[in-house]
């Protein structure tokens, strides 16, 4: 009977295999047409041309791609360059360095755009494909699991500190070039924005949710988002069941980092803080404090309840504008 198991295991490994091996194939064929290479440059110095590259996701028609803003960073204009070897000039329409995000054109493509899904529906441990350019090595395919949720990870960018908010981390390696690439789902929607400033190795996605919607959004009309900046790094938590019963809130933000200087700090926040709400809102996830942190947020005082060893405490603090240089 043992003999006839261990017979019989490996045909069930390899049909487990089979399946998963053809829904990351299905995926990658599906998603691989709608990323490009880009390679954003800009006038240096002594007449030298400085830029970036990495990937972006083709979401309109039109011509208009998704990628990180650290890729486009002091850069105007480039070209892309897509799987079936068309390419295309774009120019740059407009970055967000909180969400490390940014929006380039070109001119109508061949190729169709892509769907976007919602990282809402999410779940840890769910299957993800990520697409993009590492090392120069073009439609280049990893995969993995969501690893974690509602990320809030403390980067550096040209020598100044800034957090980006809410990522999603998988273990789907990520390199260099994969930067602006896609994280896609297994209907081969677009949940994620790939970005590897956080190092080699460690694999973060912006989310494609509703509040990237509406950064998308202001760069497509604005060429620029006005973002409240409060300098907290947290994770969600749950609560424990007396907090529960006090509050009726289920999950808050634990603080993981207070940046220096920052507007959180000079309201008095510190590490090991748990954020339950602000200005009077329930917080349980990155997102849910982020989607209050936009323009109008700007210099009004934001009233954050505070839970500190057990003692519910209220501080005010004052949002600051997100400038260019990430703080």
């Amino acid at each position: 009977m043992e003999r006839a198991r261990e017979e019989a295991s490996p045909e069930y490994d390899d049909g487990a295999l089979d399946s998963y091996s053809e829904t990351v194939m299905r995926v990658a064929a599906a998603v691989t047409p709608h990323v490009a290479a880009i390679d954003m440059t800009a006038p240096g110095r002594n007449g030298r041309r400085r830029g970036g590259a990495g990937s972006a996701v083709l979401f309109t028609e039109d011509g208009y791609l998704l990628t990180n803003s650290h890729v486009v960073a002091g850069t105007q204009r480039g070209h892309a360059v897509f799987a079936d070897g068309s390419r295309m000039e774009v120019e740059l329409v407009g970055a967000d360095p909180l969400s490390d995000l940014a929006v380039v054109h070109g001119r109508r493509p061949r190729v169709p755009p892509a769907e976007f899904g919602a990282a809402e529906s999410l779940r840890v441990g769910q299957l993800v494909v990520a697409v993009g350019n590492p090392l120069g090595l073009a439609g280049s395919v990893t995969a993995g699991v969501v690893s974690g949720l509602g990320r809030a990870i403390p980067v550096w960018s040209g020598g100044n500190r800034r957090v980006i908010e809410d990522v999603i981390q998988t273990d789907a390696a990520l390199n260099p070039g994969n930067s602006g690439g896609a994280l896609a789902d297994t209907h081969s929607r677009i949940v994620g924005i790939n970005t590897a400033v956080a190092g080699a190795g460690l694999g973060l996605a912006i989310p494609i949710n509703s509040t990237t919607r509406r950064i998308i959004s202001a760069l497509l009309s604005d060429g620029r988002v006005r973002r409240a900046y409060l300098g907290l790094v947290s994770t969600p938590i749950r609560l424990n069941p007396s907090t529960v019963i006090r509050t009726g809130q289920r999950e808050g933000l634990r603080v993981v980092e207070v940046l220096p200087g920052s507007p959180a700090d000079k309201a008095g926040l510190a590490a090991g803080d748990i954020l339950l709400s602000a200005g009077g809102r329930p917080v349980s996830d990155a997102e849910s404090l982020q989607r209050l942190l936009f323009s109008d947020a700007i210099g009004q005082p934001l009233d954050l309840a505070v839970l500190r060893g057990g003692t519910e405490i209220h501080f005010v603090a004052v949002p600051e504008e997100m400038t260019s240089n990430g703080k």
